[in-house]
């Protein structure tokens, strides 16, 4: 690479890197906060947070990147022109499209960061997530087991136990069970034990009485049992996960969706196909972003100012690329022959680019125009 190519690719990378530090830290101090109040609830320890908290850090940087390097092209750019240095490089002969080379290639390297978050990282991720997520539902005395307290792990239920042993061990256990409709059953027991099944955990209480109260008939049966085992798999979580969400799939599922596919995920073949593409355009939409952000601080004359105007227009038409991608995402789901949809934004984006860039390299026909319009 020329000097001046190695020069303005420094200058994108170390404000690419700031501004990608800050809003990382700014969307996930946001994110880290709902998610500390959740865990601790659930009596989470410190390691349990930072799991997932880690586990969320790849969705995260996949949403920041492009805005970072929209941003950071803006910063160095306009730096770059407030000294001067551009109007230099302008000076010497290089053209608007020469001048975009370092740009251009700066945008491949965020592509290709995007590319192994979106299509590697963010799936794995997401898949731990789940994981650990329906392990915590199955994980009982995190859930329920706080002893000398009463707890309504679901509505109609209350629990309550006097002391939990360090061996897990249960003693005075009491179960109110109003779920059914007229009816509300209460068991008592001096011990009881949690243990796992293939369908759920259980509670297996020992010496206990079950009393069960009628509404209706107005009267209460007792039983007495030395022991009973009671399903609380609906009082702890979800079951154990046996299928996968459609953002756990790899992009050459996506891509090639299949009946199987359709019925694990409950999605259908034209949204599968949709997330696939969307995988491929998440990285490419960085290379128009920044290109976007580039041939529009071109426009216009220097001005030791800076310029506002021409970041105005840049921000401007990021957001109609983002209004475009909006009002494609239904198109691109009615069909499966409709998914080349997906790809517009970064056509809009691109084409715009360039028009900037042959207005920045033709002034001279750009005035002529102005002047036989007027």
């Amino acid at each position: 690479m020329a000097r001046f190519d190695r020069y303005v690719l420094t200058q994108l990378l170390v404000f690419f890197g700031f501004f990608s530090l800050v809003l990382v830290l700014v969307y996930w101090v946001n994110r880290a906060v709902s998610l500390f109040d959740q865990l601790i609830a659930s009596g989470s320890s410190a390691g349990v947070f930072l799991e997932f908290t880690a586990l969320t850090l790849p969705r995260v940087i996949l949403l920041v990147l492009p805005f970072s390097a929209f941003v950071g092209t803006l910063y160095a750019i306009n730096r770059l022109s407030s000294e001067s240095e551009l109007v230099v490089v302008q000076s010497s002969g290089y053209s608007p499209y020469r001048m975009a080379r370092p740009v251009f290639v700066f945008g491949a390297i965020v592509a290709l960061m995007m590319g192994v978050l979106a299509n590697f990282l963010v799936p794995i991720a997401h898949g731990q997530l789940d994981d650990r997520r329906a392990d915590m539902a199955q994980n009982v005395t995190a859930k329920i087991l706080v002893d000398g307290t009463f707890l309504h792990p679901t509505k109609g239920v209350t629990l309550y136990i006097r002391n939990i042993s360090p061996e897990g061990a249960l003693s005075d256990v009491f179960l109110s069970d109003a779920r059914s409709p007229g009816v509300r059953t209460s068991y008592s027991a001096k011990r009881a034990l949690i243990v796992d099944d293939e369908e759920g955990p259980k509670l297996l209480m020992f010496d206990g009485i079950a009393q069960s109260l009628r509404a209706e008939a107005q009267r209460l049966f007792t039983t007495r049992f030395d022991d009973l085992v009671f399903d609380i798999s609906d009082l702890t979580g979800s079951p154990r996960r046996s299928t996968r969400r459609i953002q756990e799939l790899s992009t050459l599922e996506l891509l090639n969706p299949t009946p199987k596919l359709e019925k694990e995920t409950r999605s259908k073949a034209t949204r599968m196909l949709y997330q696939g593409h969307q995988r491929i355009v998440q990285p490419l939409s960085a290379i128009s972003t920044v290109l976007l952000a580039f041939s529009c601080l071109l426009l216009g004359n220097y001005s030791r100012f800076g310029l506002w105007p021409q970041i105005v227009l840049a921000i401007t038409l990021l957001i109609i690329t983002k209004v475009v991608e909006t009002a494609t995402v239904d198109l691109a789901q009615q069909s499966t022959a409709h998914w080349p949809a997906a790809y517009l934004t970064v056509v809009v984006g691109l084409l715009l680019a360039l028009l900037n860039l042959w207005i920045a390299a033709n002034p001279n026909v750009v005035k002529r125009v102005k002047r036989r319009m007027a």
